[in-house]
């Protein structure tokens, strides 16, 4: 089973492996970013290329039937901007730009953290056995899930985004994305709510292979604004960077 089936060109079913932690009714957000941002490369003009993309989640995304919109905005030979949505819950803004082989010297490259040095970590507790959660496998160079703090965990999908295809390196990304304020949180799960309203994701390149390294950081201010900032890395270096804006409060009984 997949994430996602399709039941028409723009209307897909979601199981249950998009279930976030959160709430058994509400999806993972990774799951829905990478089914937009699918829906942005079917708008790409060959030779451009995913440089940044901002996903708006406005309200959780339920584990229903969902229908994705997506058109060009605005396009020019250099750069395109394509907006892609699952109304009402979750809009994206994705900005392209034209490539060309060896158009200039490759800077900045850094080696990714060692894969064979991670290993698999217990989640923290979810009360149902299928979600998300089992949907992506898992394995931790620093840190863990219950290990509050930066963390460096090694991500891959155990099941297609869509039945019957192949993911696509960009939503591979996407689909890991969302999880840098996870694997990074800094408070009690028991105690305190900080979820993200939004998600930027930035891309020098595209990853190769399956896996994705999200290296995270979480800060938080005292007014209940977060910021969770993670380095993104496939095996042969850095990719890019995610970045999402964290709304924290105390839980209520």
């Amino acid at each position: 089973m997949a994430f996602y089936s399709r039941v028409a060109d723009d209307r897909f079913e979601s199981s249950a492996h998009t279930r976030g932690p959160w709430d058994a009714d509400s999806q993972h957000a990774g799951p829905p970013a990478a089914l937009l941002g699918r829906a942005v490369e079917a708008k790409a003009r060959p030779a451009m290329r995913v440089a940044r993309l901002t996903f708006d989640i406005a309200r959780p995304v339920p584990i229903a039937p969902l229908t994705v919109t997506a058109a060009v905005v605005r396009e020019g030979r250099r750069a395109m901007v394509v907006e892609a949505a699952i109304e009402p819950y979750m809009r994206c803004t994705a900005l392209l730009i034209r490539t060309a082989a060896n158009a200039a010297p490759a800077i900045g490259a850094s080696a990714p953290p060692p894969l064979a040095d991670a290993e698999a970590k217990p989640f923290f507790p979810v009360p149902y056995q299928v979600g998300y959660h089992t949907a992506m496998e898992v394995r931790f160079a620093a840190g863990s899930f219950v290990e509050p703090g930066p963390a460096t965990a090694w991500m891959r999908m155990r099941v297609p985004l869509v039945d019957g295809e192949q993911p696509s390196p960009l939503t591979r990304v996407l689909v890991a994305a969302d999880s840098g304020n996870g694997v990074s949180n800094v408070l009690d799960f028991q105690q305190y709510l900080f979820v993200n309203p939004d998600l930027t994701v930035h891309l020098l390149r595209y990853p190769i292979g399956e896996w994705v390294c999200l290296r995270a950081a979480t800060s938080i201010d005292g007014a209940g604004i977060g910021i969770a900032d993670t380095a993104l890395y496939d095996e042969s270096g850095r990719i890019g960077r995610s970045v999402q804006s964290l709304f924290v409060a105390p839980r209520h009984p």
